[in-house]
């Protein structure tokens, strides 16, 4: 994973838990299971008592109803003022590469923070919440998402800059560390090409070995991190800091648990049968008997993705395409279904250009029409994947109400304009779509398909056992930072994941994992994008009366997929809590089901 050469206020992700505006950063030739961390965060909140939009304002409220537009009057002129502020330095930054102008994103970012750091308005947002029942549904609404933002930067300062000055040294050992074989040093890109060529065992377990060097040198750090971050949930009222990130995720602990409790045991027999064929195919490849695999036989040191297929190789029909063709298929693409994004596409930056962000965004500068994307567009089947990616984030924005209150202007959650993103990039490996939106030969198309769906197929379960994984280790590990890790890494890989554990192996192999730092108890919202994708899909096929949905997109039908999403996905914002939201649009609670028949 490469993260963002510049996160100089990490303590927004690593205090509040709240979440980002656009997408994770997609690296060009990055699996999709590879995630990046949020960026530019902003605020979402546990629903509490009336967070729902149809109880009415208690009788003789006017003047509590007054007090609160007149604070939220100023409130939201400040914050759109200062968001549009840093939204403009972060993209110029992104663009240029220019240390003046990281500098410049950093104070503006300082500054928006600064706005919730303000206790007097902290203290008169809690006042007006203790009178919501005289409040309208919108105001309610507005002020939770308000009260969250500022509950988070209610730290002592001395505490801020200890975190900040942890997770900085921390993040310092990642970026120069380079791990050894035979006392030579190699980057972690080499490691990782190295461990995907090799065929040797004992070469393989080398280079895994280097791989997990790092997790020695800052275990001890991540742990005293762990503490303080504890110390802090634990001064804003939470029992620590796993329960303070997921509270602040607008998510309730147990319903998490619930569905992923869920999603794991749907999970298990398609995975176990899943990864049998895998290893037996490992096996014959590496010369080792399927019982004797252990974790180096497998390309990704954590297995969060599968190796290559040797049966496709989606770039193969992509060649004499050119970049252009990428952006005006998304482009011909999304207007042949009701969602035109030439717009945007004219105010984004798509190309490679020195100096220039590596990786892939969305942003929305005002939370209004000016809307953009940021990509480094090739000819190549990922970057097809991310283009209608980065444009189905851009597309839930665009369509967003712009009535409702400026902090209710954003996607529901983060993970529901992933879904929505997610959806939209899984059709550049849907057949259908690729013969019927993007013109490739038909023939060949059919000629991969078993293979192309069953690469795909695995994705997605072995992403799965992995959030998996981090979900509870993550969970326990802020429950007890003193307990033994390294033997509970191992006791979860296993469990989740069918990995066996080196034998005798008493090494901080967790704390190697970089997400530790820069996107704390953040896995989980990935997989639930996943989960709301495939729910989506569900509820189209049964909309449009088809048993395979992305079949819809290339139907006759699909003019009508806009209008679908712009009435039930989009144009709600941030009106309810994501588990009223997800019922409205799909018809019931987030479940595991769906995904799970996808995968089965």
């Amino acid at each position: 994973m490469k993260t963002r050469s510049w996160i100089p206020l990490l303590l927004i992700l690593l205090l509040s838990g709240i979440t980002c505006f656009g997408c994770k950063p997609k690296a060009a030739k990055k699996s999709p299971s590879e995630p990046h961390p949020p960026i530019a965060m902003k605020p979402v909140m546990q629903p509490g008592p009336g967070a729902g939009m149809t109880a009415r304002p208690a009788p003789g409220g006017a003047e509590v109803q007054m007090k609160a537009d007149a604070f939220l009057k100023g409130y939201q002129a400040d914050l759109a003022r200062l968001e549009k502020a840093q939204t403009t330095a972060y993209w110029k930054a992104a663009n240029s590469g220019k240390k003046a102008d990281f500098a410049a994103a950093a104070k503006a970012e300082l500054a928006l923070k600064q706005l919730h750091s303000d206790p007097g308005r902290y203290r008169t947002v809690q006042a007006l919440r203790k009178e919501a029942a005289s409040l309208k549904p919108l105001t309610r609404r507005s002020l939770q998402v308000a009260e969250l933002a500022f509950k988070g930067n209610q730290l002592p300062k001395p505490l801020l800059e200890k975190l900040v000055k942890s997770s900085t040294e921390i993040e310092q050992v990642f970026n120069t560390f380079r791990g050894k074989i035979k006392g030579k040093a190699y980057t972690n890109n080499k490691l990782l090409e190295s461990l995907r060529k090799e065929r040797v065992g004992a070469k393989r377990k080398e280079i895994w070995e280097a791989l997990k060097q790092v997790g020695q040198q800052v275990g001890p750090k991540l742990i005293a991190l762990a503490k303080l971050r504890n110390q802090a949930a634990k001064k804003l009222g939470f029992a620590n800091f796993w329960d303070m990130r997921v509270r602040l995720q607008e998510h309730d602990p147990k319903r998490i648990l619930t569905i992923f409790a869920e999603l794991e045991k749907l999970t298990n027999e398609p995975f176990r049968r899943m990864k049998a064929k895998l290893d037996a195919e490992l096996a014959q490849k590496l010369k080792v008997k399927p019982e004797a695999l252990m974790p180096w036989h497998y390309d990704n040191p954590f297995f969060q993705a599968p190796p290559p297929s040797a049966k496709v190789d989606l770039d193969t029909l992509w060649k004499g395409r050119k970049k252009e063709d990428i952006v005006s298929l998304a482009q011909t693409f999304y207007a042949s279904v009701g969602l035109p994004i030439e717009d945007i596409v004219k105010r984004s930056d798509l190309y490679e250009r020195k100096g220039k962000d590596q990786h892939a965004f969305c942003i929305t500068i005002d939370r209004g029409a000016d809307i953009r994307t940021l990509l480094n567009v090739k000819p190549t089947a990922e970057w097809m994947d991310t283009m209608l990616h980065e444009q189905g984030h851009a597309v839930y924005y665009k369509h967003v109400d712009r009535s409702l209150p400026f902090n209710l202007r954003e996607a529901a959650h983060i993970f529901t304009t992933e879904a929505v993103a997610m959806l939209f990039g899984a059709l550049a490996k849907a057949p259908g779509w690729l013969v019927a939106s993007a013109g490739l030969d038909a023939k060949r198309v059919q000629a991969i398909t078993p293979a192309l769906l069953e690469q795909r197929r695995r994705e997605q379960l072995i992403f799965t056992r992995w959030t998996l994984v981090m979900l509870h280790f993550e969970k326990r590990l802020y429950e007890n930072p003193d307990q033994d890790l390294n033997k509970l890494w191992w006791d979860h890989v296993q469990r989740y994941q069918g990995l066996k554990r080196p034998p005798a192996r008493n090494l901080a192999d967790w704390a190697s994992k970089p997400h530790f730092t820069i996107a704390p108890v953040y896995y989980h919202n990935y997989m639930l994008g996943e989960l709301l994708a495939a729910q989506l899909r569900a509820t189209l096929a049964k909309r449009f009366k088809t048993p395979d949905a992305t079949a819809i997109f290339s139907s006759p039908s699909k003019k009508k997929i806009g209008a679908f999403f712009v009435e039930k996905v989009f144009r709600p914002g941030m009106r309810y809590p994501w588990p009223e939201y997800v019922r409205r649009a799909t018809g019931h609670a987030l479940t595991a089901k769906h995904f799970a028949a996808e995968v089965k």
